[in-house]
């Protein structure tokens, strides 16, 4: 055999060893569970062609070496800002309307696991073929998921080849088409695809039924204890043609990574069946609530084992909030009034359309957070994972409708579309805590019947929306649990229910109804972004270089100027914000401010100092802009400084601008990273400036964009008008793509006559495992929770009881930790364990610190703990002396004739020592602690090898001391 064949025939062998296990090989954080599901990532080296929806391109001879190299997100074609200069109806009868052919190979590993392919979104109608077989079609529409169970047509421990055909063609029964509609319907491959691996033993997707992959809900939540019950429903697939001994374990993990909650039940699940396990638990300790001020997040981790062994996992966040519409106080989130304030949102970014990587998503909702937005529509069709992730992150509320605009059908597949987008969307972001309303109606035209009873019935934990206008019908909620209405001027309403503006104009005028009025629950003002459309009539509709329509922001995601009023409204730190720029002509100046009063000042010359402005349009605001009118304008420089109510100043300039002189360069690269993966995208911002530094706002010359290699300029050589670009507010945009190297990405900005400027950005390698690089580790640490005291303590469920008597020492067994052993000891020969029964103490745990042992001795009390495993331990324990609440009812009543020990003096401070941690703890006394905490201490300690260890509780008077219980849990080194 010659070097070449023998090298060839160890590649070979090296191929088949590498595809005999999983897709990926799975490197996971501590304690997350290690199982045969895999989903990578496979957006990378597809192959593109355009047009030709009739081609049998699906076939396994098909010669695509001369197709364009593509990665996903990805879009038909690239857009330019004036849409191409095509003059389209709003039906939108020709932009996009095309087919794409996608292609690519794909490792499939040798083994007996399911494959699947999943689809975060594809504009429209997708086919897709596995090695030349068709496998199946999507039909509902573009903006929902969907999957193919692959299994059956690939060839395990090979090379396969997938073909995708997303087809954009105008349709008549898949929603929002046949239109008509106030955006564009962009096109392609345009959201994330996977490559999923399953044990035949799995959970499926949650969009494959009503009853499918796992549900989470909080039937209580209590705001004022903070506890909340957990109900986890997981649905299990047995695909094997035999039956299956399933045990599923659901821990629900803190931000820490400890487990807080740990459920566990067993099946016995027949072949080709499924079973659904009801898991419901509850936290009763300092829940820690989700909020738009404090997002937190809990993670479901659902496990699933065969016989014992882990056999697939899936993780989903959790954020306890509890939400509700009252009548009288508006919208309250966990028992407090809040005001609904925030924007629509539509996808669309320059030139790539609705083909946004995820890092885009986020950075979209972190710019909502910047300006004190709390509320997001997703309008007017279900948006990406990554808009909903992010919303649970940082704390923003969401309302999610089906894919719609104004027109209804009456094409019953419509409707069946319709209702399938609704039902598919609702199970795929059911469990995103930001999700507080689904889309009750039609955009437009209020209620629909279906639509709100679709959500009902799939999930009837959250509001439904009207989704009305003054002009199409009835004014009012209808069916729907929100009034929900397009508020653009006059209005019917009889305050018989609280109304909400899922649209409204923006600004200080358009909010101040709102804040003045409770029954006003909110306002959505549209839209967040410039977007995309063929609506003739728009102020910018004829526009040959930019058609973007509205926006309080530009398509580029550049705040307007007037919009930056709303963090003076809506944050809490110090803001200033002068409105205009200062050049001849200029008579008023409008500040923008949460201060007390803002003094004016010209070149140095205080001309006046302001409060707040009175005008009556601005009633209800909580800070209203400041107008400065009447002014002489002089060369130079204004500057507004803003007094706060603690004398403390913020100031802010404008210079006059002189002649351009220079560039600055920006790149946007807060909250995020920039990944090596091919589609990534990183927002540029090139500002014109003078030799000061002055930005010159009204600049009308264009700014050019170059990159190193590794990355290029969106739409740079593609006559779309996006390089060289144009500035709008003195400020000139680009998208820069990544490449698939990680390295370094150097920008540079040039233009003519300017100075320009340069800037770099490490570009981060990308990991493809996505459940790998998502996973997080996870302590699912060995706990007992014990309470000491005599023969007649009252315990309570989940509570171990040691029970002693008189003076007896006595030891107790530790199951959980390899039947270790815990021992009571006095520090010295002389001194004395008493026992205390229940006293009845009021309290929340007051049946642990309600009755304990008292050690009497100088020396202290020793805990002693021998047998446990080597490692890191965390010890809790309770110091509390008791007092008697019995009464006439109490059946302990006769027992407090005998007792003395309640009279014997005790200490008030005690010293938790173990090995060189020490701590000190008061001790708490009575028999009324409704309101207060136990005296409790907590301490770290370490076990070697020898299994042993010891806690002392000194005092320093000699008295006795409380011990009422202990918790002793494994911990992290």
């Amino acid at each position: 055999m010659t070097n070449q064949n023998t090298n060839k025939a160890l590649l070979g062998l090296l191929i088949t060893l590498l595809l005999t296990t999983r897709a990926f090989s799975q490197e996971l954080p501590f304690g997350y569970p290690n199982t045969e599901r895999t989903k990578v990532s496979i957006n990378q080296g597809w192959k593109f062609h355009l047009g030709n929806p009739n081609a049998t391109y699906y076939e396994t001879n098909t010669d695509d070496a001369s197709w364009e190299s593509v990665n996903v997100p990805h879009t038909l074609a690239l857009t330019s800002l004036a849409l191409d200069g095509l003059q389209d109806e709003k039906t939108q009868l020709e932009f996009h309307r095309n087919v794409g052919w996608y292609r690519k190979s794909i490792a499939v590993p040798q083994n007996n696991n399911k494959m699947f392919l999943e689809f975060e979104g594809v504009h429209q109608v997708t086919d897709v073929w596995v090695n030349g077989k068709h496998v199946g079609k999507h039909g509902t529409g573009g903006y929902t998921p969907f999957h193919f169970d692959i299994t059956g047509y690939v060839d395990k421990g090979k090379d396969n080849q997938v073909t995708v055909l997303a087809d954009n063609r105008r349709s008549m029964v898949v929603p929002p088409d046949p239109g008509p509609f106030d955006y564009v319907k962009f096109s392609g491959l345009y959201r994330d695809v996977y490559l999923v691996e399953k044990h035949p033993v799995h959970i499926g997707f949650n969009w494959e039924a009503k009853r499918a992959g796992v549900t989470i809900t909080t039937p209580t939540v209590d705001v004022v204890n903070k506890n909340a019950t957990i109900d986890i429903k997981s649905v299990v697939k047995n695909t094997s043609n035999s039956p299956a001994k399933v045990t599923v374990v659901t821990r629900i993990i803190d931000a820490e990574g400890l487990v807080v909650l740990k459920l566990t039940d067993d099946a016995t699940i027949a072949q080709n069946n499924d079973y659904e396990f009801d898991q419901i638990g509850s936290l009763e300790d300092n829940v820690q609530l989700w909020d738009v001020d404090n997002p937190y997040l809990y993670r479901v981790n659902t496990e699933v084992l065969v016989d014992g062994k882990p056999v697939d996992v899936v993780e989903n966040n959790l954020g306890i909030r509890k939400f509700e519409l009252n009548a009288d106080r508006g919208f309250m989130l966990n028992g407090k009034s809040i005001e609904l304030m925030g924007f629509n949102r539509h996808q669309h970014y320059p030139y790539i359309g609705d083909a946004v990587p995820d890092a885009l998503h986020y950075k979209d909702m972190l710019q909502f957070k910047e300006f004190g937005f709390n509320i997001m529509r997703t309008a007017h069709y279900p948006q990406d994972n990554a808009i909903l992730d992010a919303c649970d992150k940082l704390g923003i509320l969401v309302y999610e409708e089906a894919p719609s605009w104004i027109s209804m059908s009456t094409d019953k597949e419509w409707w069946n579309n319709f209702e399938q987008s609704e039902r598919v969307m609702i199970r795929n972001h059911r469990n995103h805590p930001s999700v507080i309303i689904w889309g009750g109606g039609i955009n437009h035209r209020g209620y629909v019947p279906l639509a709100h009873n679709t959500a009902k019935q799939e999930d009837p934990t959250r509001l439904t929306a009207s989704q009305g206008s003054r002009w199409t019908g009835w004014q009012t909620s209808g069916l729907t649990d929100i009034n929900a209405n397009m508020l653009y001027g006059p209005f019917i309403w009889d305050r018989s229910e609280p109304m909400f503006a899922m649209e409204g104009r923006v600004g200080p005028e358009a909010l101040a109804p709102f804040r003045k009025d409770s029954l006003m629950t909110g306002l959505i003002s549209w839209t967040a972004h410039a977007y995309y459309t063929f609506h003739p009539t728009h102020d910018k509709a004829s526009n040959k270089i930019d058609r973007t329509r509205s926006g309080g922001m530009t398509i580029f995601r550049n705040p307007r100027p007037e919009l930056h009023w709303y963090k003076a409204e809506l944050r809490k730190e110090p803001f200033v914000y002068l409105l205009e720029a200062w050049k001849k002509g200029q008579d008023s100046i409008t500040v923008f401010s949460n201060a007390q009063s803002v003094e004016l000042s010209i070149n140095g010359k205080i001309i006046e100092t302001k409060f707040p402005s009175k005008d009556t349009i601005y009633d209800g605001l909580h800070h209203a802009p400041f107008l400065f009118k009447n002014l002489k304008y002089a060369d130079g420089e204004v500057k507004a400084k803003a007094i706060f109510k603690d004398g403390k100043t913020k100031e802010v300039v404008h210079k006059t601008a002189g002649q351009p002189y220079a560039i600055e360069l920006l790149l946007d690269t807060v909250g995020r990273q920039f990944t090596a993966d091919g589609a990534d995208i990183l927002m540029a911002y090139a500002t014109v400036v003078d030799k000061k530094g002055t930005p010159i706002t009204d600049y009308k010359g264009k700014v050019n964009f170059s990159v190193t290699k590794n990355a290029t300029v969106v739409g740079d050589g593609a006559a779309i008008n996006a390089n060289p670009m144009f500035t709008e507010y003195g400020i000139a945009p680009a998208l820069i793509k990544a490449g698939t190297t990680a390295g370094e990405v150097k920008i540079k900005v040039s233009g003519k006559g300017l100075k320009s400027a340069n800037a770099t950005v490490p570009l981060t390698s990308y990991n493809p495992n996505v459940l790998a690089a998502d996973a997080k580790p996870i302590y699912d640490f060995k706990k007992v929770r014990i309470d000491i005291g005599a023969n007649d303590q009252l315990v309570q469920f989940g509570w171990d009881f040691w029970n002693g008597n008189g003076e007896e020492k006595k030891s107790h067994k530790l199951p959980e930790f390899n039947n270790a052993e815990v021992s009571l000891a006095t520090n010295s020969t002389d001194g004395v364990l008493r026992w205390l029964g229940e006293m009845n103490v009021i309290g929340k745990y007051g049946f642990v610190y309600g009755d304990g042992v008292l050690c009497i001795d100088e020396k202290g009390l020793s805990i002693n703990l021998k047998g446990l495993p080597k490692g890191s331990y965390k010890l809790t324990t309770y110091h509390h002396a008791p007092q008697s609440n019995s009464d006439e009812m109490d059946p302990n009543k006769e027992k407090l004739k005998e007792i003395k020990i309640l009279n014997i003096p005790y200490e008030r401070k005690l010293t938790v020592t173990a090995g060189d941690n020490s701590k000190e703890v008061l001790v708490t006394e009575g028999k009324m602690m409704q309101f207060n905490e136990p005296g409790k201490n907590t301490i770290l300690f370490t076990v070697k090898d020898e299994g042993a260890a010891k806690v002392s509780i000194q005092g320093t008077t000699g008295k006795g001391i409380w011990l009422n219980g202990i918790i002793l849990q494994e911990w992290k080194k």
